[in-house]
């Protein structure tokens, strides 16, 4: 069995709208801990060092995570959103494909015809609650300073096209799934309008589905698909997402 690490660390060095936050104690400030929480003086434990611990201060769409029907609208389906801890877990392990947009510029907006052409390239036909996973190769460029700018995004008509296909999870190695949220905003102003701001993400509202944010090594993948996924994200209680780390697995 052959596993690849999926996820980007949990770092304050990404460059992100939502950084994480950590504080780093160590062997020495957790004999201080212990000592005050024991009635114990640092001198009682050897060399006055005990635990190390981190203090970590994040939102749940820092760093790997996976989107809840939530995240989008409160209401999915014509009925009130599922939390990310009341999602099924059959969802967050299944059969994977990659579908290889790395040659598209920073920017571009995948269509549907590029999905059914990259699928066709690789002679891939989807399935239901596969997990389709877009590289953009976003994560070469994570801690550039522009990096949620830096990513392809998929179209409102290419996710539609994907849900219809009975796919619950889709992820990617950029920031957002959507085109980067500069060019929504540029667009916008020119041309105030519905369909502009988040329009994949509003997709959630009549189709129940989840994203994954933020993945890597996509292109380490040796073949385009052949392989399980596994994604299950942390049972955060009533939250918009949970962080996760996604694994390639080969048999």
């Amino acid at each position: 069995m052959k596993l690849i690490d999926l996820s980007v660390p949990i770092s304050p060095r990404i460059r992100e709208p939502l950084p994480a936050k950590i504080e780093y104690s160590t062997h020495e400030d957790g004999a201080l801990q212990a000592a005050a929480a024991l009635g114990l003086s640092p001198e009682d434990f050897p060399e006055k060092k005990a635990w190390a611990t981190e203090t970590v201060t994040l939102n749940t769409h820092s760093g790997t995570h996976v989107d809840a029907p939530w995240h989008y609208w409160p209401t999915s389906e014509g009925e009130p959103s599922r939390t990310i801890d009341e999602l099924p877990l059959e969802w967050f392990y299944s059969d994977g494909v990659v579908l290889d947009f790395s040659s598209k510029p920073p920017g571009y907006e995948i269509t549907k015809d590029d999905l059914i052409t990259e699928l066709k390239r690789i002679n891939y036909t989807l399935k239901p609650l596969d997990i389709v996973l877009i590289r953009s190769d976003a994560d070469k460029r994570l801690y550039n300073e522009h990096y949620a700018f830096l990513h392809a995004g998929v179209s409102p008509e290419a996710t539609l096209w994907l849900l219809e296909c009975g796919i619950k999870v889709v992820g990617t190695d950029g920031w957002g799934w959507d085109i980067p949220l500069n060019l929504q905003a540029e667009e916008y102003r020119k041309n105030p309008r519905e369909g502009v701001l988040w329009a994949a993400h509003y997709l959630g509202k009549d189709k129940e589905y989840c994203q994954i944010e933020k993945l890597a090594n996509l292109d380490q993948l040796p073949q385009p698909y052949g392989f399980k996924v596994s994604c299950f994200p942390v049972k955060v209680e009533r939250a918009s997402a949970g962080w996760a780390r996604p694994v390639a697995i080969f048999e």
